[in-house]
Order: C-alpha cells, then sequence, then structure tokens
C-alpha cells in the first residue's frame, strides 16, 4: 500500500473570519487519520495522511470557503462600498485549485498518487477516457499529480464534469488501498548491470501483465499487487 502524501495548507485565507487556531483544532477533531505541523506565522500548516483522508480535508475545507464567499456575495449585494474578499484567488493549498473555479462546477481537480496515476492511465484508460465536451489536463509535481477536469463547449455541464471527477476519485481510492511499489536502485551498479534490469524487466511483462515498471536514471519502480511486485522484484534481482 502506498504511503502517505504530504500537503501544505494555505490557512490565511480565513483569518478574516475565524481564529487559526481555533479553526485548526476543529480540522484536527474532524480528520483524526491525517498528522499536523505547527501553524506557521503566515498561515501554512503541513498535513501528513493518505488520499482519501486529504480528499476529506479538502472536500471540508472547500465547502467551508464557498460559504463565505457566497456569504460576501450577499453583504455586497447590501453594500457596494465594502471590498468583496477575494478568497476564490488564493490557493487552498499546493495541490488544490482556486475556490470559485470549483464552486461553479465546470472546473474540478483531482490530487493523485502519481505513481497511482501512471497505473491507472496504464492499466485502467477507460477511467481517464471523456466525451469531446469534459477535458482533462494533468500537472505532476514529483510524489502527486493534479488532474484538471474541465468542461469544453457548450455541450458541457457542471454534472458531467463531477461524474468524471468521482469516476476517477472512486478508481484511485480502490488502487490506492491494493497497490504496492518496490524500488530497484542502481547505485554501484555498472552501466551493463542497468541495461539487464531494463530487459529483464521488459521480457518479464509477459509473465506479470499487470505490474508495471517504470525506469528511471537511477532506479527502477515496479509498481502492481504486492505478491506480484515481490516476486517480479526478486527476479529482476536474482
Amino acid at each position: 500500500v502506498f504511503s502517505s502524501v504530504t500537503s501544505v495548507l494555505n490557512m490565511s485565507i480565513f483569518e478574516d473570519q475565524f481564529v487559526l487556531e481555533d479553526l485548526i483544532q476543529e480540522i484536527k477533531k474532524k480528520s483524526t487519520a491525517l498528522r499536523f505541523g505547527p501553524l506557521q506565522s503566515n498561515g501554512h500548516i503541513s498535513v501528513q495522511g493518505s488520499f482519501p483522508a486529504i480528499k476529506l480535508l479538502r472536500d471540508f475545507l472547500l465547502l467551508k470557503a464557498k460559504s463565505l464567499s457566497e456569504e460576501d456575495k450577499r453583504e455586497e449585494s447590501k453594500s457596494c462600498q465594502r471590498p468583496r474578499r477575494r478568497l476564490q484567488q488564493r490557493r487552498l493549498t499546493s495541490e488544490m485549485s482556486n475556490c470559485s473555479r470549483e464552486a461553479d462546477g465546470k472546473k474540478q481537480m483531482v490530487v493523485l498518487d502519481t505513481d497511482v496515476y501512471r497505473y491507472m492511465k496504464h492499466f485502467f484508460p477507460r477511467t481517464l477516457l471523456v466525451k469531446g465536451d469534459v477535458v482533462i489536463s494533468d500537472v505532476a509535481d514529483r510524489d502527486t499529480t493534479t488532474l484538471y477536469i474541465e468542461g469544453a463547449g457548450r455541450g458541457s455541464d457542471a454534472g458531467q464534469v463531477s461524474r468524471v471527477k468521482e469516476k476517477i476519485e472512486s478508481q484511485s481510492i480502490k488502487l490506492h488501498n491494493t497497490l504496492r511499489k518496490e524500488r530497484i536502485y542502481f547505485e554501484g551498479r555498472s552501466r551493463d548491470e542497468k541495461g539487464r534490469y531494463t530487459r529483464v524487466c521488459g521480457h518479464l511483462k509477459d509473465r506479470y501483465p499487470y505490474v508495471l515498471s517504470v525506469p528511471y536514471d537511477t532506479h527502477v519502480d515496479v509498481i502492481g499487487n504486492a505478491s506480484e511486485v515481490l516476486q517480479f522484484t526478486k527476479e529482476v534481482r536474482n
């Protein structure tokens, strides 16, 4: 099973309405599966945990930010003198898109473990297959990949975008709970040995059709079912 991911929350967007320390305590009570670092003076706080737990936290914060944005609209309609806080122009976390684009439903996002995304893209391409009026783009950032799901054209609607997002999230959670990754390092190996590892990985594909090997300059990542990954890496190393 994949290890946890670390995100950095920018809580400063809530400081006009909440005492940040109290809000953090509320979040901790709701997100007992997550580990939180200290709240920094700039409003940033690091959070570590599984992707499903991070997703629940994201949904909670987006809902709270959306409610504040709607409150701003109501107050703005009453008084044009008070400037509107542009919550939607700030990022909730380093992996989360702005609130206004998600609020209208025409653009949504999913944050995935990069290895889970690679495996999904390779073995479950239909999960990422969408009609012409919905477009998916991806941005990789080391261990995480952010998918942006956006309606394109007049035929798209918020419901269609949401269904695509839910399908991807459902598949990613299943994979996150079942996949395992092993890493075969090349450190101290000669060029011939590195080449042999790569060739062996290629030869083993027929015997392990649901194991994904991803070669790099310094190592090979092996992703798949736990028992098959262990057997695969054992054969490569022998």
